[in-house]
């Protein structure tokens, strides 16, 4: 609870919590089990920016000080890519490309995952979608 900043929650329902609060308790729970590996499938969906950051942040620190290895599923590409350490971009279930995202991540391969031409930009050496084409 003191990782994840959830002790002052403790005596709460968890369905009185908000969003970003209730991402952050289910990941102390999944701490308490002593994993190595957390899987998480949309875990910025719903929260405003601020919470959004606070979990993108503390899913980092478990990974860089923790060592936990953390799987995730997101639709945000930018959060993906400047999250994640590698990724697997999918198409219709398949792996359309995967590695490190400065490696991978072109307008070509955008374009054939979701049909879409939008530019590739780097800012602080990490790949970011920019474009509103």
């Amino acid at each position: 609870m003191e990782i994840t900043n959830t002790y002052k929650h403790k005596d709460k329902a968890v369905a009185n919590l908000s969003g970003g609060q209730k991402q952050r308790v289910f990941i102390a729970m999944a701490l308490a089990q002593d994993t190595k590996v957390l899987f998480l499938d949309e875990p910025t969906t719903y929260l405003d920016i601020r919470y959004q950051l606070q979990i993108l942040k503390l899913i980092r620190r478990l990974n860089k000080e923790f060592g936990m290895t953390i799987v995730m599923v997101f639709h945000d590409i930018n959060q993906a890519l400047y999250y994640s350490d590698e990724i697997a971009a999918m198409r219709d279930g398949q792996i359309a490309a995967k590695g490190k995202p400065d490696e991978i991540i072109t307008s070509e391969l955008i374009n054939k995952v979701y049909g879409v031409n939008l530019d590739v930009e780097i800012h602080n050496n990490k790949p970011f979608v920019i474009s509103w084409n």
